[in-house]
């Protein structure tokens, strides 16, 4: 969908599952040749293991700034039990056997409430924030992110609210998470993760695994993957974010 403005369009596109944001823009070039060499640029972007709403500014890019502060909405789901070094799937397993959260549904109110609280929230390591101009995802693959401060920024969670809790199998977890990974495109160390994976699953002595799901509307740059990664430090089990996909960016949804 397009909403033209004076010198510059809003383009509402789907981000597919696997895709970075640039590859959603090339694809669309590639099916609408009249913006072959339109300049664009997102507003706001979208991790790879996350589908959804991209808003792209065609034409004068100037005034994407606007956009970029507008709050946001998310469906999620949340894969108890593990950690990675990158919050979701497509990381490398660093701790964790799949075990189940006690309590979750009795605890889960006073979960969401904690969760409501959070006014500050450190980048993931595997982010494109940039520090002493190098991206915080090489300063992780080059093992170097200890040597710097992770920085921080102020989010706000306007809403949360958990709608489902459900099981999966072991190996309907692993066909899964490799059918995803392998959506993706570039150099993302697929291989090496679905390695870890596959060692994973096989040690641990569980045989099925909880996914709970939510949903939430956020402050700018708020990173879903790291709200995930408080609930598994709420529950001390672990928690990774198994699927994203965003449904609004300020006024425009879905």
């Amino acid at each position: 969908m397009i909403y033209p403005m004076s010198d510059s369009e809003i383009l509402k596109l789907y981000k597919n599952l696997g895709e970075t944001p640039l590859e959603c823009i090339e694809r669309f070039r590639a099916e609408n040749p009249v913006y072959k060499d339109m300049k664009m640029t997102y507003l706001g972007r979208l991790d790879p293991m996350a589908e959804g709403l991209l808003l792209v500014l065609a034409g004068n890019t100037r005034a994407k700034d606007e956009y970029l502060s507008a709050d946001k909405t998310y469906e999620f789901e949340v894969l108890w039990g593990f950690d990675t070094d990158t919050l979701d799937i497509l990381g490398k397993v660093t701790a964790g056997s799949g075990q189940m959260p006690k309590k979750l549904e009795e605890r889960m109110p006073k979960l969401l409430a904690e969760i409501r609280k959070k006014k500050v929230q450190a980048y993931p390591a595997y982010s494109s924030r940039t520090v002493e101009g190098k991206p915080l995802f090489e300063w992780a693959r080059e093992k170097k992110i200890e040597e710097i401060d992770i920085p921080q920024k102020g989010i706000k969670i306007f809403s949360i609210e958990h709608e489902n809790t459900r099981l999966i199998s072991k190996n309907e977890l692993l066909d899964e998470i490799i059918r995803r990974i392998d959506l993706v495109k570039g150099d993302f160390r697929q291989a090496e993760t679905i390695g870890r994976w596959q060692d994973t699953l096989r040690e641990t002595r569980e045989k099925d695994f909880l996914i709970s799901s939510f949903k939430a509307s956020v402050s700018s740059g708020t990173y879903i993957r790291g709200l995930a990664h408080d609930m598994g430090e709420f529950f001390e089990t672990g928690a990774i974010t198994f699927w994203i996909k965003r449904t609004r960016v300020g006024g425009y949804n879905l």
